[in-house]
């Protein structure tokens, strides 16, 4: 299956650009954007809530050799991974615009585009806490508690 935005020559830093424009013309307050190894961070504030974006990047090192198995000329590898760092910054702009979208055009609300990256009091966001939560409840068959502290014989 072929990657949104593969080929793109859109650099990541006008992608990231791109996003803060679009969140800004929809209303978000408070950007944010950081970098550490392997990932990205856009974070904003919106309708009251503070969002997050974690971007996983790929390492210079999963670009040291060619598809094919061959290694890589030191400027090659460079290339190749700049241009998947390229492709996930714009996948994650399609992302963004695309909620943003959904929310000013009344087809769904901000808190259901957005849930999963809903930023909790710990730092973590909503998804981290219900990851977890979901799986255990697919692989045990059976519903977590409503109040864990209220079930019966506790």
């Amino acid at each position: 299956m072929a990657k949104y935005a593969a080929n793109t020559n859109v650099s990541s830093e006008l992608s990231r650009i791109e996003i803060e424009k679009t969140l800004i013309r929809y209303g978000a307050e408070n950007f944010c954007y950081a970098m550490a190894q392997g990932k990205a961070v856009i974070a904003f504030t919106m309708y009251g809530r503070q969002i997050k974006f974690i971007l996983p990047l790929p390492t210079k090192d999963e670009f040291r050799l060619t598809p094919t198995g061959r290694q890589r000329a030191e400027n090659s590898q460079y290339e190749a991974w700049e241009q998947a760092c390229r492709q996930r910054w714009r996948a994650l702009n399609l992302v963004i615009k695309a909620k943003l979208e959904a929310v000013e055009s009344g087809i769904s609300m901000f808190e259901d585009e957005f849930m999963s990256n809903i930023v909790l009091p710990d730092g973590g966001t909503v998804g981290d806490f219900m990851k977890p939560q979901i799986e255990q409840a697919y692989t045990q068959g059976i519903m977590p508690a409503l109040i864990p502290m209220l079930e019966a014989g506790t």
